[in-house]
């Protein structure tokens, strides 16, 4: 017998008793389905993930702040006072308080741009203004984006910002179109907007910045981008009256390197910095963060998709046990007629390949209409503040990777009714009643 053959006569005889085969092409099917569907999420967020921040991130940027403090545990109580420490800097916002860090100080900046490797560095200061407000539409209030001097934004119009150059420059986010009057995102380029903002004395003063984009919303941070001008403007007023004695002190301050570097010489930079007491991050160890907790997640998941792998994998060693047992006199007269037990071995295990691969093709199938159906379900509603995020996405590869595991399981779980069935003396075969 050919090996065509083995496979048509396979196939066929898996067909025999059509409710034991729909059963476990059932438990095979789930856990396909749900392989599948878990991989697609996974594909979906870490898609999107890469979209909004390793392809959009600048990949040259070191966000530095001063190390942790290893002098004070819990244990043995706060550290001595060191007046030549920098001033603490809160991070809460409004009248919720929120943590504080060591500060950097100009000094420190001054030590930092020195450090080999780094080109040059900005203190990242925190403005809060009061409002924005386009051709007497009406004030209203404004978020600052943290992180948009960090990132090329995702652009729904318009250009990036230019922390070059010399022009107050400002970053719209789709969502605030229609309250400043703007019919659509091309309308807002190379339009000035207000932005109101309070002075340490407590007079309130108003900066124009020209619209040089629209952005969409993204998962690193709402609210507008302003450029580093614009930024010093702001915090140039916001400063305006305080104390003679009051020193500038920064929470952060973004370095740049060469975006060339290899993997190695960014290590080098950022030990330097440690050794200077200086905490550094790349946006990549950002991103490898959320990829751990997703990747933990989709992991979970997978799980209970391999235990259902699992169960059906004993279904097809009880369908195919069954089945060598019903075809006793069958095997006998096969051996009988010369087929040996390798060839019978081969046929039972392409029985139970066929049924993996049936199983898993369907549950694939399945889970690509149902995914695709509910993600874009999900784009149009719950997620649709967040262009560009498909929550299930599938990749080829991963389907068929997914299809070839189930059919190796199926394989393994054949093999021990197929070697009951090689193993068939053909005498004792042929007056099995």
């Amino acid at each position: 017998m050919k090996f065509i053959d083995i496979v048509k006569t396979a196939i066929a005889n898996s067909f025999r008793s059509k409710l034991r085969t729909g059963l476990t092409v059932i438990a095979i099917f789930i856990g396909a389905f749900t392989l599948t569907i878990t991989s697609g999420i996974g594909t979906g967020v870490t898609n999107y993930i890469d979209t909004q921040v390793t392809a959009i991130g600048a990949a040259d940027v070191l966000t530095i702040s001063k190390a942790a403090d290893s002098t004070s545990s819990t244990t043995d109580g706060p550290a001595a006072y060191d007046p030549s420490k920098a001033t603490t800097v809160s991070l809460g916002n409004g009248s919720r308080p929120g943590s504080t860090i060591q500060a950097l100080t100009a000094k420190d900046i001054t030590r930092i741009g020195k450090t080999p490797g780094i080109l040059n560095i900005d203190p990242s200061v925190r403005v809060t203004p009061d409002y924005i407000e386009y051709d007497g539409t009406g004030k209203f209030e404004i978020i600052v984006n943290a992180t948009a001097t960090l990132t090329t934004a995702d652009l729904a119009a318009g250009a990036q910002l230019d922390n070059a150059s010399t022009t107050d420059e400002i970053l719209l986010p789709t969502t605030y179109l229609k309250n400043l009057g703007f019919a659509n995102a091309k309308a807002a380029i190379g339009q000035a907007v207000a932005i109101g903002i309070t002075d340490y004395a407590g007079a309130q003063q108003e900066v124009r910045a020209t619209v040089v984009g629209v952005q969409n919303e993204t998962i690193l941070g709402v609210g507008a981008g302003l450029n580093q001008t614009l930024t010093d403007t702001l915090h140039a007023i916001e400063v305006t009256g305080a104390p003679a004695g009051a020193s500038d002190s920064y929470a952060t301050a973004t370095a740049h390197f060469d975006a060339e570097s290899t993997p190695a010489e960014i290590t080098a930079i950022k030990d330097d910095l440690a050794t200077q007491g200086y905490a550094s991050q790349t946006v990549a160890d950002t991103i490898g963060s959320f990829q751990t907790v997703i990747n933990v997640i989709i992991g979970v998941l997978n799980a209970f998709a391999v235990i259902a792998l699992i169960a059906a994998g004993f279904g097809i060693i009880n369908t195919l046990l069954m089945s060598v047992q019903e075809r006793t006199r069958e095997i006998g007269l096969m051996k009988a007629m010369g087929m040996n037990g390798g060839r019978v071995y081969t046929l039972f295990s392409t029985e139970a390949v066929f049924i993996g691969f049936l199983g898993s093709a369907l549950g694939a199938l399945a889970a690509v209409g149902v995914g695709s159906l509910v993600s874009n379900i999900l784009a149009d509603g719950v997620f649709s503040a967040l262009p560009g995020l498909q929550v299930v996405q599938f990749a080829p590869t991963s389907i068929a990777i997914i299809i070839g595991v189930v059919m190796l399981i199926a394989f393994l779980a054949g093999t021990l009714p197929a070697r009951a069935a090689a193993r068939q003396n053909p005498i004792d075969a042929l007056r099995y009643e």
